[in-house]
């Protein structure tokens, strides 16, 4: 399995991060894909990406809710570190409408020049689009480049957005969402076919059925892989297989070929 979104740098594991680790490569993880936010959290995703070469795996932005004033400055720390090490893709960067719209007009601009990024250097996007799917997709089409692939991370919205984000050319990343009660993927997933599908945790955050309130960890993406397999009549081990397949085009499509 490759685990294509955790926060796994987190505090939240300080005090077990090996362990959680073990567990996730127990669990058959393959690549734990990391995710930044912001300057501050950029040293600690590498030194696990330096740990464990191969398997964690580190991306670069700038995330909507550290945008602040000061976007610019953090924007021009993202890019000098793209100068000067190798990363799988720009993320986790987009809008979000959920907590904040004080910043709204600074996460546009912001989420504009990371497209510009992951062209100039040939890589894919990580979408956080929280209450903002429709306004991220009026930038994607105001941005007009074809190329510009990526996934649409912690994905719970309606068939007319899957339409839409496949008709872009993204990806879905479908996490602990899919496990909950009234999450509302039961009624989507059926309708999508795996090929637009790939797996995550987000953790810490977003802990799947029967961890729901707890501390997420990336080997609970077992957990994901079984809901997806049940909504879509389909088996786990076809549902591994094919968003892991999914999954490398994208490092592929990045020239990475990892």
């Amino acid at each position: 399995m490759i685990e294509t979104h955790a926060h796994i740098y987190s505090e939240e594991y300080n005090d077990d991060r090996p362990a959680m680790l073990e567990r996730a490569w127990k669990a058959g993880i393959e690549q734990i894909w990391m995710p930044n936010c912001d300057h501050a959290t950029i040293d600690g995703m590498m030194k696990l990406a330096e740990a464990f070469p191969g398997k964690c795996l580190p991306m670069i932005g700038l995330h909507p809710v550290y945008v602040k004033n000061d976007f610019e400055k953090e924007l021009q720390i993202m890019e000098d570190w793209l100068s000067r090490a190798e990363f799988i893709a720009i993320g986790e960067i987009g809008m979000d409408l959920y907590w904040d719209v004080t910043f709204r007009e600074q996460q546009e601009k912001a989420f504009l020049y990371q497209c510009g990024l992951a062209r100039r250097h040939d890589l894919w996007i990580d979408i956080h689009s929280r209450n903002a799917f429709w306004e991220v997709v009026k930038l994607i089409e105001d941005f007009a480049d074809p190329e510009l692939k990526g996934i649409f991370h912690c994905f719970t919205g309606t068939l007319e957005e899957v339409k839409k984000a496949i008709e872009l050319g993204f990806k879905l990343g479908i996490g602990g969402v899919a496990t909950f009660k009234n999450g509302g993927l039961d009624k989507v997933l059926p309708h999508i076919g795996l090929e637009h599908l790939v797996l995550e945790t987000d953790s810490p955050y977003l802990a799947p059925v029967p961890f729901r309130g707890k501390r997420n960890e990336a080997a609970y993406i077992e957990l994901v892989a079984q809901r997806v397999g049940d909504l879509t009549q389909t088996s786990k081990e076809e549902v591994v297989a094919v968003t892991t397949r999914n999954a490398l085009q994208l490092l592929k499509s990045a020239d990475h070929g990892l």
